[in-house]
């Protein structure tokens, strides 16, 4: 299903790459949009969903239905109250919220107002997405993964329809994006309710200020609200640097952060879900041999599938960004320019992804103070990269910056899960390293003999760059497969069931 849904988000970048380029208007839209997106990792897929899914975990585990829809319900209420204040201030406010968030765009009174017209429609984004990632919290905690990991499908079919049918009704038709999002946002809470109701956990409005819970749920949501800021304070930051380099810069780096968002999504975001509810009923049920050999298998699956897949975005960077993106208004210097923030990105791939892994083996215990002292080194050590690189490398330098922050952050997370005794690796890992990265050079081989060079690739047909580069996929993964095979790995080793 994630899957699925990255590939629908790649035809959503096509199509809006080729409708509007990388300029003025894609500049205002991706940073409209990157601030609810901030927003939403706070009160969603961040600091709540850290605080919410272990407790609730726990009490589906050992309280029975009736304490857990009762928790459900008050969690729900309180959630609903805090988002519609905030989306009403953030309508109100769009002027200063643009202004902080992207001061460069001051300086381009017609960028700011578009930017500024399009978060107003943008942020009740905020309100339907928060809801969706609470809903989802709820399935994934009762095994219910698909309809989550499909969910995000919908964004992208409303914003590919805004795109090609509402564009030349809105002027200026990149507004239509805009529409598109808030779309999505409807879709998406309206296909999760259902589920909800089947498994007799639709939440209800009561409200409740004395429910122990609820008040469990918001003292972890304290330490996990401020770790979570200080990843999007990291970000915004990055943002406010983007603002004042050239033109099309907060779009390439968008468009590299997309193609960065396959591998993320598909590997960190897919196991980070199905591992937090399978490590919290390990911690309730007080199994720490369990506990850690989940870790082990999450760690092996994610270094096997993570560390190719940062070799493959380096060496193919070109094809895919061509094939992708290389039409109508994205221009060949467009495809130069995001090639350099993708080559900077993968070097902190593993690092981006990992973090998705370890972050959980805290979080799931309780524990959300460690990951947010970890949080304040890596904000520190990003921004004092971004003054030293973004000189010299401009964008790249931002997303090399990110990228190495993450690897820092995941190297901090194991050592402390190790130092805590939380996480004891099983043996072979030595062996085990020596083999991936040895399956991964040969890869890293093949591909570049296969792919012929780079410049051809900004000069020929579409048919030709997507027929040639599906088989250097095809070619890759095959290389990658067939070595780890004859190296002893296979992929029934990593087959395990959800606790």
């Amino acid at each position: 299903m994630t899957l699925l849904s990255r590939i629908l988000g790649f035809m959503r970048d096509a199509i809006i790459a080729r409708s509007f380029g990388a300029g003025i208007y894609t500049d205002a839209f991706f940073i409209a949009f990157k601030i609810p997106n901030l927003l939403r990792r706070l009160f969603a897929e961040g600091a709540f969903a850290q605080a919410f899914v272990p407790i609730l975990a726990e009490y589906k585990n050992r309280r029975g239905h009736d304490d857990t829809k009762l928790l459900v319900d008050h969690v729900a209420t309180l959630l609903f109250i805090a988002l519609i204040i905030v989306t009403a201030i953030g309508v109100i406010a769009a002027p200063a919220v643009v202004y902080i968030s992207a001061p460069g765009f001051a300086n381009e009174p017609d960028k700011f107002t578009l930017t500024v017209n399009m978060l107003r429609i943008i942020f009740p984004y905020i309100l339907f997405i928060s809801l969706v990632s609470l809903a989802g919290g709820i399935l994934n905690t009762y095994s219910r993964f698909g309809v989550p990991a499909f969910t995000p499908v919908l964004l992208n079919v409303a914003m590919i329809a805004a795109t090609l049918w509402l564009a030349p009704h809105v002027n200026p038709p990149a507004m239509a994006l805009a529409w598109g999002v808030a779309l999505g946002g409807i879709l998406q809470l309206s296909l999760q309710i259902p589920f909800l109701y089947k498994l007799g956990l639709l939440p209800r409005f009561r409200f409740s200020w004395h429910d122990e819970g609820v008040w469990r749920v918001l003292k972890l949501m304290g330490p996990a609200v401020f770790g979570v800021s200080i990843a999007q304070i990291s970000l915004l930051i990055n943002t406010i640097f983007a603002s004042f380099l050239a033109t099309g810069s907060v779009s390439w780096l968008y468009y590299a952060d997309r193609l960065m968002e396959f591998p993320t999504g598909m590997l960190g975001v897919a196991l980070g879900t199905i591992l937090l509810p399978s490590l919290s009923k390990h911690y309730a049920d007080n199994d720490t041999q369990q506990y850690s050999q989940l870790l082990d298998w999450g760690l092996r699956l994610t270094l096997m599938l993570a560390l190719p897949a940062a070799a493959a975005l380096a060496v193919l960077a070109v094809p895919l960004i061509s094939t992708l993106f290389l039409y109508g208004n994205f221009q060949i210097h467009d495809v130069w320019m995001t090639r350099q923030a993708l080559m900077a990105y993968s070097l902190g791939l593993l690092g981006l992804i990992m973090v998705k892994i370890l972050a959980p083996g805290f979080y799931a215990r309780q524990n959300i103070k460690t990951p947010v002292k970890i949080a304040i080194i890596t904000l520190v050590a990003t921004q004092l990269m971004n003054l030293v690189f973004v000189w010299k490398l401009q964008h790249a330098g931002l997303a090399l910056a990110i990228g190495l922050g993450a690897c820092l952050n995941a190297s901090l997370l194991l050592w402390k899960l190790r130092s805590q005794g939380v996480f004891q690796p099983q043996s072979g890992w030595y062996l085990f390293m020596s083999k991936i990265s040895l399956a991964t050079i040969i890869m890293a081989v093949a591909l570049w003999f296969g792919m012929n060079g780079q410049e051809h690739w900004l000069h020929t047909h579409f048919h030709e760059r997507i027929i040639h580069l599906s088989g250097l996929v095809i070619l890759g993964a095959g290389t990658y497969f067939i070595t780890l095979r004859l190296l002893g790995i296979h992929a029934k080793q990593f087959i395990r069931r959800a606790a």
